[in-house]
């Protein structure tokens, strides 16, 4: 499992050095135009309400707000190494994602339905980040003590439609391109895949 680890981190950190390559060069674009224009065609009225919905839920006040009450949670349950493993997700991934936007800056495209445009930069996507980071982080720490293998997978199936359908609503707002989202899941799933890593040479070395 200690080498199964490290090739998830290295093998996504591979993934999101070549996308961010692609996109500073441009060849993202055309692809992120269409999805875009396509995901746009097929709006409607309670479609934007629930994306809006959605796209709170990966706001970085929601996440920060949620990771506050799990780490309590956590702590009131004397789980204190599930508390610090969501406080190490969450921050590291909200400091990784302001640095890589500073880095990258990118311009964002013009937001759709008068949704107001973020002042931050648009690669990669804050909300795909952050909900990767926090709702697997807490899917997999609550899941690790079920021992019904369909509610175990229940669980970690509801945190994944729900962080994809956060990134979707960042495209369908048209505050962020698919390029971002993507660029956020896998930013997201590299920090997540390092502390892993960490933990299993750290629980290696114990043991």
């Amino acid at each position: 499992m200690l080498v199964a680890s490290l090739l998830a981190a290295l093998i996504t950190l591979a993934l999101f050095s070549w996308l961010a390559g692609e996109v500073g060069r441009g060849a993202t674009l055309r692809l992120d135009l269409q999805v875009r224009a396509l995901v746009h065609h097929w709006s409607s009225r309670p479609l934007t309400r629930a994306m809006l919905v959605l796209t709170f839920l990966g706001s970085e006040i929601f996440v920060l707000a949620a990771s506050c009450l799990a780490v309590v949670t956590f702590l009131s349950m004397n789980r204190h190494r599930a508390a610090l493993w969501i406080v190490l997700a969450v921050s590291g991934g909200g400091v990784l994602n302001s640095a890589m936007k500073h880095a990258f800056h990118r311009p964002r495209p013009t937001p759709f339905f008068g949704y107001p445009m973020p002042s931050t930069e648009s690669f990669p996507s804050g909300h795909a980040l952050l909900a990767l980071c926090f709702y697997g982080a807490l899917a997999a720490l609550c899941s690790a003590r079920v021992r019904d293998q369909s509610l175990r997978v229940s669980i970690r199936l509801a945190a994944a439609l729900l962080v994809l359908a956060i990134g979707f609503s960042r495209i369908y707002l048209g505050v962020h391109y698919f390029s971002d989202v993507a660029g956020g899941y896998l930013a997201a799933s590299v920090w997540l895949a390092a502390l892993n890593f960490a933990g299993r040479v750290r629980h290696w070395a114990d043991g």
